[in-house]
């Protein structure tokens, strides 16, 4: 085989020169044969390995036939039915050469949204650490929301992805836009449901009068808007920013996100902002009644006048001790109340295995406790006034001063006298 080089100057010589094919092979020093076959292509010569047989053209017959049984059959389980005893690895390649054929097609189509429609929601978990308070920090998670037809993009930081966390995010988020979507897409989150909605979240999509559309797992390009958005706030909001706090990132992000809803938008030509009145017209008005109090749980007090919420420990007042309480808990703010007294009342706290004590609270169990302790000391005087008085058949005891004894034991001057004795 002649090399690419050989090759070009066999036909520059016998074109451009106007030599003939003996005359090449003179002056280059190969056979006409050669030269002959040179000019007859109008490729360059390239070198190709002749193919060898593959140990796993044996059992392609048995490898088709099971995929067209089951096309997303394993490979482990194709090598086992038909005794693979060697290498998984060009096993591994053959059936991902065969499967395509085998597989439904499945295409994604692109759609078009109406106003008013639908928001898209996602977890975003920004890759920063953010001061959690108590020398802690942490990476909460960002519920992140993107309406279909205008693509405005709404954001806020969370204490956790628990139901009740992701019901009060949704319910600020959507109390600022003033106006509710007629579709809420998520993917498997397990704080909205899994297959099914949660009955926490079902409860919130009836009184927001909504569909909550859950995806099929694995399957992103059905909510590739919020997707997208979640990768743009990582490399456009993000980079060079530092944060004190999730109160901090909130108004930062805020402020950026009014910013970024202005932009010229390049899927729809169009800056969202210009967009959305004729989006936010078209959904559902926001519920006068708020789901936070739908997130809430009843307890009793025992003497330790503590409740946990999360990983966290709240001081309630001592007065509730004993008696069942009811806790309402949203991302700011914990309320205990036992029947209409609110007996605390604590800002949430985002750190972990903390334990938070009002001073109230602490300076009422003091005061409760010395009033305990001197009921205590009273009647244990009692029990002993008791036990010093005169016995109840009426034998009176004579009592003696003190002065006696010291007297009797030489302790004071007098010594002991006969009347003493």
């Amino acid at each position: 085989m002649i090399r690419v080089e050989d090759w070009a100057e066999i036909r520059r010589l016998h074109r451009a020169e106007g030599l003939s094919a003996r005359a090449v092979a003179r002056q280059l020093g190969i056979s006409r044969g050669t030269v002959l076959r040179a000019l007859a292509s109008d490729r360059p010569p390239k070198y190709q390995r002749p193919l060898k047989g593959s140990a796993v053209d044996a059992v392609e017959p048995a490898i088709r036939e099971l995929l067209k049984q089951t096309p997303t059959m394993p490979v482990t389980v194709i090598a086992e039915r038909i005794g693979w005893e060697r290498g998984l690895t060009i096993l591994r390649e053959r059936v991902r050469e065969l499967r395509p054929a085998y597989l439904p097609v499945d295409p994604v189509s692109r759609t078009v949204y109406r106003p008013g429609e639908l928001a898209q929601c996602d977890l975003w978990f920004p890759p920063v650490d953010i001061p959690l308070g108590y020398g802690q920090s942490g990476r909460p998670p960002v519920l992140v929301l993107v309406s279909g037809y205008s693509r405005v993009i709404t954001a806020r930081m969370l204490p956790s992805r628990q139901s009740g966390d992701l019901i009060d995010g949704h319910w600020r988020l959507l109390t600022a836009w003033g106006a509710v979507p007629k579709m809420l897409v998520w993917d498997n989150e397990p704080g909205v449901g899994k297959g099914r909605l949660t009955s926490e979240f079902a409860a919130f999509a009836g009184l927001l009068a909504v569909k909550v559309h859950l995806c099929r797992p694995r399957d992103p390009e059905a909510k590739g808007l919020v997707e997208r958005a979640n990768g743009y706030l990582e490399t456009s909001f993000l980079p060079g920013r530092t944060f004190t706090g999730p109160d901090d990132f909130d108004n930062q992000l805020s402020a950026w996100l009014q910013i970024a809803n202005r932009r010229q938008h390049r899927s729809i030509d169009a800056r969202p902002i210009d967009r959305w009145e004729a989006d936010r017209a078209a959904m559902l008005t926001v519920p006068p009644v708020g789901p936070p109090t739908w997130w809430r749980f009843h307890t009793r007090i025992g003497r330790d006048h503590y409740i946990r919420v999360d990983t966290n420990d709240y001081s309630v007042h001592p007065r509730a001790i004993g008696r069942t309480v009811m806790v309402r808990t949203d991302t700011e703010e914990i309320t205990v109340t036992c029947g209409n007294d609110i007996v605390a009342r604590h800002t949430r706290c985002w750190a972990r295995h903390q334990t938070l004590t009002d001073p109230e609270h602490a300076a009422a169990a003091d005061v409760i406790r010395g009033e305990v302790i001197h009921q205590h000391v009273a009647r244990a005087h009692a029990a002993r006034a008791a036990l010093l008085a005169p016995d109840s058949l009426g034998i009176e005891v004579e009592q003696r001063e003190l002065g006696t004894y010291d007297r009797m034991f030489t302790l004071i001057e007098g010594g002991a006298g006969k009347e003493d004795t």
